[in-house]
């Protein structure tokens, strides 16, 4: 299968999502201590807050036991691969960069569940109402998709091929 330009960079992005996402969440609970503390006030409206999200988007279908846990893994693993197998395929700029982000953040959630058993979630927007907390990678996933939606309401529908008629002599 040959890969599209823009395939190479849906990669690129994923790759520099997962890093970022990664290097954050292990440097939030390993040197600066977060899951030992309560929660750090960044600002009035922002926190630092660890939890461990054993469920998928924020925080339903909780999976905490180990069955509950693979076939969220296997089930991320395999949207994964049909995001990668998507993004070889990309010819519009605006697809690439969505799609990278949704399989950088999916990717970078499927790591913590596979090797913390649960995803890592910090961002705490208590202060302005938002209910829940979550991590880079879900924001990453939440604006892929959002760039998604538009780039699809914004993309002319292609008329549809006249039916191809044989004529027999």
């Amino acid at each position: 299968m040959k890969i599209a330009r823009l395939g190479w960079l849906a990669y690129g992005l994923a790759a520099l999502v997962i890093a970022a996402d990664q290097w954050v969440k292990h440097y939030l609970i390993g040197p600066f201590h977060l899951a030992d503390k309560d929660s750090v006030e960044i600002l009035p409206f922002f926190h630092l807050t660890a939890v461990a999200n054993h469920g998928v988007s924020l925080g339903m279908l909780q999976a905490g036991d180990g069955f509950g846990r693979w076939a969220l893994a296997v089930f991320s693993a395999v949207a994964a691969l049909a995001l990668a197998v998507w993004a070889a395929r990309l010819t519009r700029l605006t697809s690439a960069v969505a799609i990278g982000l949704i399989l950088g953040g999916a990717v970078g959630n499927l790591v913590d569940r596979v090797r913390l058993g649960a995803v890592v979630d910090f961002l705490d927007f208590r202060g302005l109402g938002f209910p829940w907390i979550f991590n880079l990678a879900d924001s990453a996933i939440t604006v892929g998709v959002i760039l998604l939606m538009i780039d699809s309401l914004l993309t002319p529908a292609s008329p549809p091929s006249a039916p191809t008629t044989t004529v027999k002599s």
